[in-house]
């Protein structure tokens, strides 16, 4: 099981999205997908993508600088 990483960081919405999706086909099922974002919506954002398409957000959490770290389950 592979972990893929993705910086995010300046992108604005859907951007961050968007490079997780293009990703997608890159891994494999048990993969880990880390992503680091600093556009305020991506937390909503990540998680509402998890639930529509089946992937599992181990989790996300935003440090004091306001950057966001996620972690996807393929």
């Amino acid at each position: 099981m592979a972990v893929k990483k993705i910086d995010a960081l300046g992108m604005k919405c859907p951007q961050p999205i968007l490079k997780v999706a293009i990703m997608l086909p890159q891994l494999a099922p048990g993969d880990t997908l880390e992503v680091v974002a600093d556009c305020s919506s991506f937390p909503n954002d990540i998680k509402a993508w998890c639930e529509k398409t089946g992937k599992t957000l181990l989790m996300c959490t935003t440090d004091a600088d306001g950057n966001h770290s996620a972690q996807i389950q393929i």
